[in-house]
């Protein structure tokens, strides 16, 4: 009999087995939930999101289904994982993990809250009980464990697979178990989803970049939601998907080489996560806007003076947002380094509405990219890589034609970082809260904002009823 492969059998008994004992990583996972359902929210205001949204054939909808925050939509689980998945995602305005391979852990909210929500109003319509808002936090939990713990050695991006690929594999392994599978289910049903292979990162990235790259999660989501219904259903699995010779994901897709966890698995990864707080932008730019911001009141009445700006940086950044030439939408603007530190320098602030046609016409934007160099600094580099500091540092500075110079904007660690907890922990409130409120009415988000914020009730609230409160 062939021997499983061990990373299929480690998921599944971490998510099978392994209790979550951190009270940190719940009040994370706390903030990553609502941070989440605040960007979907914001993500209805732009109609190429809602466009997407809704039952994948017109009509096609479910009474007692999974609800999709911030609509009247009721889904079958899979659609809804995608539409929620596409929601959170779609703004680039969700939490981040960056190590060898980058992602967005809370994109496997999209399947989780869908799942959660069917099976809680499938057991009540049988007179069970409902899951509560807890067993989606320790789902979550879990979740970014699978997904940030595979990233750490695994570069998807160096044989040109995407990062949802984890998103696919964690969400699977979750939704598995949230449904009653089993050990065998849970192997079954990851292997399928390692049989998938990836998608392309080529809509990532120029002469490609596009929408793709805001639906990608919740086309993940969708598939582990399948994947995790197939194998309750009985679907066989693949014990050597990974390593099986010629034919496994590693020997295809891999260059041969094995697939590693980098630590064993826990709850780090919630405990460590990145949030995107104050603006949307890909998060290797994300202390550069600030030092764009810090930069602001000294070179908004002088742009037409700027000699030369210098962008020193991360080898990341350089790998991912170091663009030049047109930009032909905004998937492209917000994966731009310079695009985004010109909108910081002029506005002082950065919205989603910045990366839209109308902002990009502005001519100043490519003037000031034009005079943009983008450097690395080693120290940055490596102190990236680095597990006890896991800093993105850029700075910013300014050179203008009569010789003068601002200060060099130096910025190591966004808000969003773990080193900015206290600072950070409570924008994550103020933003889910301005979020609600491009939705719903001022007493409507009131009520939802006092459940929300109260930790303990919320973990014992029916998910049937919280999701009920973003029901339009």
């Amino acid at each position: 009999m062939r021997k499983t492969d061990q990373l299929l059998v480690d998921i599944a008994d971490y998510i099978l087995n392994d209790a979550v004992e951190s009270e940190e990583a719940y009040r994370i996972a706390q903030h990553v939930l609502l941070d989440s359902i605040g960007t979907g929210l914001l993500a209805l205001r732009f109609p190429e999101c809602t466009k997407l949204l809704g039952p994948i054939v017109p009509g096609a909808f479910l009474p007692g289904g999974a609800r999709v925050p911030g609509t009247r939509f009721e889904l079958d689980p899979v659609q809804a994982a995608f539409n929620i998945g596409c929601m959170i995602r779609w703004l680039d305005y969700n939490d981040t993990w960056l190590a060898a391979e980058w992602g967005h852990p809370s994109d496997n909210l999209g399947s989780i809250l869908a799942t959660a929500d069917y099976l809680s109003r499938s057991r009540v319509a049988e007179g069970k009980a409902a899951l509560t808002v807890k067993d989606v936090l320790t789902a979550a939990i879990k979740a970014h464990e699978i997904q940030g713990v595979l990233a750490l050695e695994n570069s998807l991006n160096r044989v040109g697979l995407d990062h949802v690929l984890f998103v696919k594999i964690a969400s699977t392994a979750v939704v598995t178990a949230m449904m009653g599978g089993n050990k065998e289910q849970v192997v079954n049903a990851l292997s399928n989803a390692w049989l998938d292979g990836g998608s392309l990162r080529t809509y990532r990235h120029s002469p490609n970049t596009g929408s793709r790259k805001s639906w990608a999660a919740g086309d993940a989501a969708s598939r582990a939601v399948r994947h995790a219904l197939m194998a309750l259903n009985g679907e066989m699995g693949y014990a050597t998907a990974l390593s099986a010779k010629n034919w496994g994901f590693q020997d295809v897709l891999f260059k041969g080489k094995d697939l590693v966890l980098g630590r064993s698995l826990g709850s780090y990864v919630m405990e460590n996560v990145l949030f995107k707080i104050s603006f949307p932008a890909e998060f290797h730019a994300q202390t550069a806007v600030e030092c764009s911001f810090t930069l602001h009141e000294s070179v908004k009445n002088r742009l037409n003076e700027i000699d030369r700006i210098t962008l020193t940086t991360h080898q990341s950044a350089i790998r991912i947002i170091d663009k030049n030439g047109p930009l032909n939408n905004p998937a492209d603007r917000d994966h731009c380094l310079q695009y985004m530190v010109a909108i910081g320098l002029m506005f002082g602030t950065l919205t989603a509405e910045h990366y839209e046609d109308e902002t990009a016409a502005d001519p100043r934007i490519d003037e000031l990219r034009s005079k943009m160099a983008v450097i690395e600094d080693e120290q940055y580099s490596k102190d990236y890589l680095d597990p006890d500091k896991r800093s993105i540092a850029n700075a910013v500075q300014i050179h203008f034609k009569d010789g003068t110079h601002t200060e060099k904007a130096v910025c190591e660690y966004p808000i969003g970082h773990r080193r900015r907890r206290s600072e950070g922990l409570k924008k994550v409130i103020a933003k889910y809260e301005a979020n609600l409120l491009t939705r719903f009415p001022r007493k409507k988000s009131a009520d939802i904002m006092r459940l929300s914020l109260d930790l303990d009730r919320l973990m014992e609230t029916p998910v049937h009823q919280f999701m009920s409160m973003f029901v339009i």
